[in-house]
């Protein structure tokens, strides 16, 4: 038998195992079809509007009716000459690098201290209280924020006066908007984002903590040297993932909680599109807006494939 005769006969026994793998788990497999379904609909069908970039889109004749735009690029070459753009990309750059920054390690802080509780009680009410917010939407949570913060009425400027100073106004001030946006942005999904990171937690081998220990080991060198090593890989993939979307800004969030005052520092990616392609609806704020789109999908994409090749040269954990 050749070579290539021996390589053709061990992919075809490999995809047989494979099958094989899959009809075992049949049932399990059947519960991914959902997700699946959702995923083509919403993710993989739209796709085929991405042409709208690169036409001289006409919402009367249509995606395929329209005419291609001359020269190819012309669109992408308005929307990167407008200095709005400009200012909403450095805007939405610096928002996403400061929830990557100060945002990531918090799940994974929380996931640590829940791991070392020991009363079992105790640590459901706090994984409890803390996915709460979850599942509370953006305007609910920006119009209790804007009451919170309020300088007028809020609980917090009542607190301040009470002690004799003078109430700030945190939402209306440009240089308080964007950490008051990466807080509350923790506050919500902290909780829900350390639930991969206990999962991770729970496969660590205990043998390890109980020879530390007998070794004389304190709570933090155990962490330290066990803990963290044992979900290095997972936090590892959540990086690379999570860098992916440093330019996709929460809409919701900015949207709901923003106002003129802070317009200079809010005005990010998902609102400019917003604004050319649903508040001024047109012909070119249409295909401009589906520009911005494809130009975010493109960072992402470099982005995740940068991360991952810099992980898989320091410490050969990558998604792939």
């Amino acid at each position: 038998m050749t070579v290539k005769a021996q390589e053709s006969h061990r992919k075809d026994r490999g995809f047989k195992h494979l099958m094989q793998q899959y009809w075992r788990c049949k049932y399990l497999v059947m519960l991914l079809i959902p997700s699946l379904v959702v995923l083509i609909i919403f993710k993989y069908i739209p796709m085929y509007g991405v042409q709208i970039a690169f036409k001289n889109f006409k919402i009367g004749k249509g995606i395929v009716g329209s005419p291609w735009a001359n020269p190819f690029w012309s669109v992408f070459q308005s929307v990167f000459e407008n200095p709005v753009f400009w200012n909403a990309f450095w805007n939405t750059l610096i928002l996403g690098a400061m929830n990557l920054v100060i945002g990531f390690p918090m799940p994974i802080i929380l996931a640590l201290l829940l791991n070392e509780l020991r009363q079992e009680r105790y640590k459901k009410v706090v994984q409890t209280l803390s996915y709460l917010p979850h599942f509370i939407s953006w305007v609910t949570l920006s119009g209790l924020f804007i009451q919170l913060l309020s300088p007028s009425t809020g609980p917090i400027a009542a607190i301040t006066r009470l002690f004799g100073g003078e109430p700030y106004f945190f939402m209306g001030r440009v240089e308080t908007f964007r950490w008051v946006l990466v807080v509350t942005n923790i506050w919500k999904s902290v909780g829900w984002s350390s639930i991969i990171y206990l999962a991770a937690l729970a496969g660590v081998d205990q043998e390890m903590y109980e020879a530390a220990l007998i070794d004389g080991a304190t709570r933090f060198q155990r962490v330290w040297y066990i803990t963290l090593p044992s979900i290095f890989p997972t936090i590892t993939i959540m990086l690379i993932l999570q860098s992916g979307s440093i330019l996709n800004d929460n809409f919701d969030q900015v949207f709901n909680m923003m106002n003129d005052a802070v317009y200079r520092v809010a005005n990010v990616l998902g609102v400019y599109t917003y604004d050319l392609g649903l508040k001024n609806l047109s012909n070119s704020g249409l295909a401009k807006s589906t520009a911005v789109g494809l130009f975010k999908n493109v960072i992402a994409l470099i982005l995740v494939l940068t991360t991952n090749a810099i992980s898989k040269k320091i410490s050969d954990n990558g998604i792939w």
